[in-house]
């Protein structure tokens, strides 16, 4: 079962890689989040730059949509055209779905400007839904979503 998921996981990989060319940043970490209609996420991680070294990352979000349960992760997330890593701690629009049921795996794609993110997550929990809201990157951990 792992060894299927994981196949499944580096075939999406490589047909990002295909669709978008190299990254030249990306960000390891882990996250977790739940909704009832309206959701939160919280995450953190270290962002890995070609040019500007590692640093660590803090992400929130809130959502609304057809979205119930939660779910922990584990995410990696390529990141497409940042020149400058500041161009990063904004908030950027997200739209995405979710299946878990004990495990799962999800990517999604957000885009502002040109700098593109794309999340790919592989976690536990029980959580079914479609939302739309948007992720805000910091330097610093914070509570607030918002």
């Amino acid at each position: 079962m792992f060894g299927k998921g994981a196949q499944g996981v580096a075939k999406m990989i490589q047909s990002i890689l295909k669709k978008q060319g190299q990254p030249n940043a990306y960000i390891v970490g882990r996250e977790a989040g739940g909704a009832i209609a309206v959701g939160l996420r919280y995450g953190s991680g270290t962002l890995y730059h070609k040019v500007e070294g590692q640093m660590p990352v803090y992400w929130t979000g809130p959502s609304i949509g057809f979205d119930l349960g939660a779910n922990a992760a584990s995410t990696f997330v390529l990141v497409y055209n940042l020149y400058d890593t500041d161009q990063l701690y904004e908030r950027y629009p997200a739209g995405e779905g979710d299946a878990y049921v004990v495990g799962g795996l999800t990517a999604s794609y957000m885009r502002k400007g040109n700098v593109v993110l794309i999340p790919i997550r592989v976690g536990a929990g029980l959580r079914l839904g479609v939302n739309a809201g948007y992720r805000k990157f910091s330097r610093k951990q914070t509570w607030l979503p918002f």
